[in-house]
């Protein structure tokens, strides 16, 4: 049996994910969990990189260290809080956070800052990084990685189960019978809408879509919002921050701002993630749609997804076992176990890769 440290901050920033999980074989437990927010200065460094602000060198370099930094500060905490020694603990997981993807193109690249050197120095334990980009140099889109760790769990030779987390991204793992998994990233998730509640009413997000339903869905602006190329391009597909940000929803709205409420703006981000995701899980035998991360607690999207998909029984995770709030931190800890058992953490059927490989680079402490 082996204990495994998984982290996961994602393209919503609203903080660190951690979980410790016990593996023994393919046997998966839970053993402890937790949340802890970025600082704000990090958090208001990272937007306005993954949305193009101008930046040195420096500064990268900066960014880098001060998650390192975070990471360390955080797994620390961690154990600390459930007294648990670092030399129990195999290895960490860190994904790191994406400032920037580009899956497609003669220079395709993904970069996830926070140095997992700094991790490792600082915890005393081995740590992995780094997972995107062995897949993309072997062709792949280097996402998602998390597929492959549904299959294993929630796999059903009578069902067709997909996979729905939803983050700032939103994506899903096609778990079919007798098929290859299929999995890519749908669209926006929350991150649009997060942006407009900050912007609008300085929350962070907004419970439980009260506010979206509020207002009144726009059917002008969800159709136009629907145009975006990124929908009708076939998988494997892969997207982010660099794409969905708020640039790109004030350029949606140009042409609307004088007619449109603020709330029935939100309804608008609500409904547009609620279709993007429907049309797409559509595509696939009915069946049941589990739903994880943030926006699986928003009760206004989880009724629009049930009323988009009348013929699919949509629940969360939770109900089949696994925590949503922990499942992407959970993931990474099972990669983490992948790359040290030497054993593949893709499916080169979802990302687009050439071949499956291990995923990840390993840092030691000393």
């Amino acid at each position: 049996m082996s204990i495994y440290i998984g982290i996961m901050s994602g393209t919503s920033l609203d903080g660190i994910d951690m979980v410790a999980a016990e593996f023994n074989g393919d046997n998966i437990r839970v053993l402890h969990q937790s949340m802890y927010p970025f600082p704000t200065e990090l958090v208001e460094k990272l937007i306005a990189l993954s949305q193009g602000a101008p930046v040195t060198l420096e500064e990268i370099g900066t960014i880098d260290h001060f998650l390192g930094l975070t990471y360390s500060n955080a797994i620390n905490r961690f154990l600390d809080e459930h007294a648990l020694s670092a030399s129990t603990v195999t290895a960490i997981g860190c994904h790191g956070q994406t400032v920037f993807h580009k899956p497609e193109g003669d220079m395709r690249f993904t970069m996830q800052l926070g140095d997992a050197n700094i991790i490792a120095a600082q915890t005393g334990i081995t740590t992995v990084a780094d997972f995107r980009r062995k897949d993309m140099a072997l062709g792949g889109q280097g996402a998602p990685l998390v597929p492959a760790f549904h299959k294993g769990l929630f796999s059903d030779p009578n069902l067709c189960r997909v996979i729905l987390n939803i983050g700032g991204i939103a994506n899903i793992s096609v778990l079919a019978p007798n098929q290859p998994v299929i999995g890519y990233d749908t669209g926006p998730g929350n991150m649009l809408m997060d942006s407009w509640v900050m912007q609008h009413k300085g929350q962070r997000y907004d419970k439980e879509g009260l506010w979206a339903s509020s207002g009144l869905v726009n059917s002008a602006l969800l159709n136009q919002m629907m145009a975006e190329p990124y929908f009708a391009k076939d998988a494997p597909k892969s997207t982010g921050r660099e794409l969905f940000h708020a640039g790109w929803l004030g350029k949606q709205l140009d042409n609307f701002n004088d007619v449109l409420r603020i709330e029935d703006v939100q309804a608008t981000l609500l409904a547009l993630t609620a279709q993007s995701i429907a049309n797409d899980v559509m595509k696939y035998p009915a069946g049941e749609l589990l739903v994880c991360g943030g926006g699986a607690k928003n009760t206004a999207l989880m009724a629009s997804l049930q009323h988009a998909l009348p013929a699919w029984h949509v629940t969360t995770t939770d109900e089949r076992g696994v925590d949503g709030d922990s499942m992407e931190a959970l993931a990474f800890a099972w990669l983490a176990k992948q790359a040290i058992e030497g054993k593949p953490g893709n499916l080169s059927e979802v990302t687009g890769a050439s071949r499956q490989c291990r995923l990840g680079a390993i840092f030691y402490p000393d």
